[in-house]
């Protein structure tokens, strides 16, 4: 019985290793599979050369060009009047802005004018009987004389003995003492240097003044400046009197400008130049922060592409063939997401877009837009 068992069992074994031979041949005489090639779609341009203006990005808030701070010069009670000293209080040209009471000062002008005055009259008799030609102009002064307008100037002295004698008496001193008196007076009233506004004020109807003490700040409204930092390479770029566009941060509001100045040395610390920038318009305030975009100057014979296309070595990726192959450029100008190329011939079929793992040789093919 054990025998015809192990019978058994031995041809089944020789029947399974028939089986799994015959198998091993099969498996073997089995063509291996071909791994199809990868190729990529890209998306390309054709270089077309032609002018390209470089536009600079600053930022910046706008200031007032023409803004007066305002600073007593004299001492004394500020006086009221119809228009009240008040931020945001508008001005014409001319139009008072603060008055100091001056009535004692006053007082010692019109003293002083009283004494010129006299000191001519004493003189009048030695005019007449030593210098008769020149007696008719004094006396013609003396008669347009008034304590209550500005001292007029005096007459023309004509020779060196009228020069000596007028201001042997002291006559000359007076005069200017009294122009200086009056020069002191003027500075009791502060005017408006132009039509604007006023920004700041410091002081009340009724307050006592200090000389040295600041009072405000004035300004014209209608013409505004603003100072933008541009770095050392575009110095030789800026020209004054571009145009330059402006807006705010939101994108909603768009001004013109104008480069008026540019400041002639650069800052050793920031390695910066500074640029002014002129820009009018009824619905801008001081202070109001804007970007701006000036257009620096046209290169010619250039394409401008995403600087993320140009490779560490100033090369770029073109298609060949249908493959991909790398060409040597000349980049003349960097923004924050664009660069500006010279030296690609017209033709040359570019990548539009990056292609990750790209590399020179790999098979590409272009990418056609289905049309309807």
């Amino acid at each position: 019985m054990r025998k015809i068992i192990l019978s058994i069992i031995g041809v089944v074994l020789i029947c399974l290793a028939f089986i799994f031979s015959k198998n091993l041949i099969a498996n073997k005489n089995k063509p291996k599979p071909v791994k199809e090639k990868v190729v990529k779609t890209v998306f390309i341009e054709t270089v077309k050369n032609g002018p390209i203006k470089i536009i600079i990005p600053a930022n910046g808030s706008l200031v007032a060009k023409r803004r007066v701070e305002l600073f007593a010069e004299v001492q004394g009670v500020f006086k009221p009047s119809g228009v009240l000293f008040k931020p945001g209080q508008t001005y014409s040209r001319g139009q008072a802005l603060i008055r100091i009471d001056a009535n004692e000062y006053y007082a010692s002008v019109q003293s002083a004018k009283s004494n010129l005055y006299n000191d001519i009259a004493a003189v009048m008799p030695d005019l007449r009987l030593d210098f008769p030609d020149v007696y008719p102009k004094w006396q013609n002064y003396l008669n347009n004389y008034d304590l209550d307008k500005t001292t007029p100037k005096l007459p023309k002295m004509t020779s060196d003995k009228e020069n000596y004698f007028i201001t042997g008496r002291g006559i000359v001193s007076s005069y200017y003492n009294v122009k200086n008196l009056e020069q002191r007076l003027s500075k009791y009233n502060i005017t408006a240097p132009f039509s604007g506004i006023l920004t700041e004020a410091l002081v009340t109807e009724g307050s006592l003044i200090r000389s040295g003490q600041k009072l405000g700040e004035f300004i014209d409204p209608s013409i505004y400046e603003m100072e933008v930092a541009l770095s050392k390479d575009y110095a030789s770029l800026l020209k004054v009197g571009e145009t330059v566009s402006l807006s705010n941060l939101d994108k909603t509001e768009a001004y013109t400008g104008k480069v008026t100045r540019v400041n002639g040395s650069i800052n050793a610390d920031t390695q910066t130049i500074t640029a002014f920038i002129e820009v009018k318009n009824s619905n801008l305030k001081e202070g109001i922060y804007l970007e701006a975009n000036l257009n620096a100057e046209e290169v010619a014979d250039a394409i401008e592409v995403d600087r993320s296309l140009l490779l560490e070595g100033q090369e770029i990726f073109i298609v060949k063939d249908s493959l991909l192959d790398i060409m040597p450029v000349k980049p003349v100008y960097f923004s924050e997401t664009k660069v500006v190329l010279k030296d690609i011939p017209n033709g040359t079929v570019i990548l539009k877009k990056p292609v990750p793992g790209a590399y020179a040789g790999m098979l590409v093919k272009p990418f056609k837009s289905k049309t309807k």
